[in-house]
């Protein structure tokens, strides 16, 4: 069987891919497809997550064993799973780690079955719009947002404490200095 697999990305829109790739495969061949729809170097530990209909993480499939989990918990490497152990049919969803640090993503949909057919290669059949960027530039990404809040004025005669106020994220008030043990200033 053939399964054409649809993914965009929250990040960019217009942005899709469509690949077909045989049930026989397995997820790191899906991997490396993905990685080459969007001119990605294959030098970071992606992984996958079967979603159910609303997209909830559910089973995890990672590059690589790290160990890091429970004794009572499964793990799936993509070198050792085929698709076919976990996509049964069509409207399937998975979501594609692209960008570890960052947790950002594809988000992957099983469209078509194809049963009868089979491929010995993957291939990329749709490519439209331009692929996000694959990881972060936190340098660059901070300088942004900085930029934004400096070119944000603050409303005349605002100090440090009421910008925070405005964007509820601290009331004098409300701050409870015994419940976190922090002295008010006045006793050392």
């Amino acid at each position: 069987m053939v399964f054409r697999i649809k993914f965009i990305s929250d990040e960019v829109d217009g942005f899709v891919r469509e690949i077909k790739i045989d049930s026989d495969a397995t997820f790191l061949d899906l991997n490396q497809i993905i990685l080459d729809s969007c001119s990605f170097p294959d030098d970071q530990m992606t992984s996958f997550y079967l979603c159910n209909e609303d997209w909830e993480r559910g089973i995890q499939i990672t590059r690589e064993d790290m160990d890091v989990s429970s004794a009572d918990e499964d793990i799936y490497v993509m070198g050792d799973t085929r698709l076919s152990e976990f996509i049964e049919d069509e409207d399937q969803h998975l979501e594609f780690i692209f960008d570890p640090f960052s947790e950002r993503s594809f988000f992957l949909d099983v469209v078509e079955c194809l049963p009868g057919e089979h491929l010995s290669d993957p291939a990329i059949i749709r490519v439209k719009g331009k692929a996000p960027k694959q990881l972060m530039d936190f340098d660059t990404d901070i300088a942004h947002v900085a930029a934004a809040v400096t070119a944000t004025p603050a409303p005349a005669g605002a100090s440090f404490d009421d910008d925070l106020a405005l964007e509820g994220g601290f009331n004098a008030d409300e701050i409870d200095l015994e419940g976190f043990e922090i002295s008010d200033g006045e006793h050392f």
